[in-house]
């Protein structure tokens, strides 16, 4: 089960962070989010180890907790997203599926004309298709 996605700017602003469990755990999740972030930035900037996957943006398992899988896709713009699950037997094609769509609706976020670039997401409609995306997680690999 998906707990938690986010984008976070080339600067490391956060564009767009969603939970999908209590509110008590929101805060643990954006501290998760935030440091997962280091992790990012130490693969983007490890020029042995990204050589050979220049062009690939789906970071994969950035690390693991005790309770939570988290997993990074970078952009061309150098914008992150971050996936928080809660499932310990993930496959990488249903991450992959999943940056796949979570990319195109953030793509149709911020093609709209009124959306300032750098700032935050605040449409309701991408929040919707986030929210689609997440239910059908892993279900099936159609999108």
């Amino acid at each position: 089960m998906i707990v938690c996605v986010a984008v976070v700017g080339h600067q490391n602003n956060p564009l767009y962070i969603q939970s999908f469990t209590d509110a008590d755990d929101e805060l643990k999740l954006h501290h998760i989010v935030h440091c997962s972030l280091d992790v990012v930035d130490e693969r983007v900037n490890n020029p042995k180890k990204a050589a050979p996957t220049l062009n690939e943006t789906f970071l994969g398992l950035l690390y693991p907790t005790e309770n939570y899988k988290v997993y990074g896709y970078l952009t061309n713009t150098k914008v992150k997203f971050i996936l928080v699950t809660t499932d310990l037997d993930v496959r990488d094609a249903d991450v992959r599926n999943f940056f796949r769509r979570f990319h195109t609706a953030y793509v149709d976020a911020v093609s709209n004309p009124f959306h300032v670039p750098g700032k935050k997401i605040t449409s309701k409609i991408f929040a919707e298709r986030v929210s689609t995306i997440v239910k059908s997680f892993g279900t099936s690999a159609a999108g």
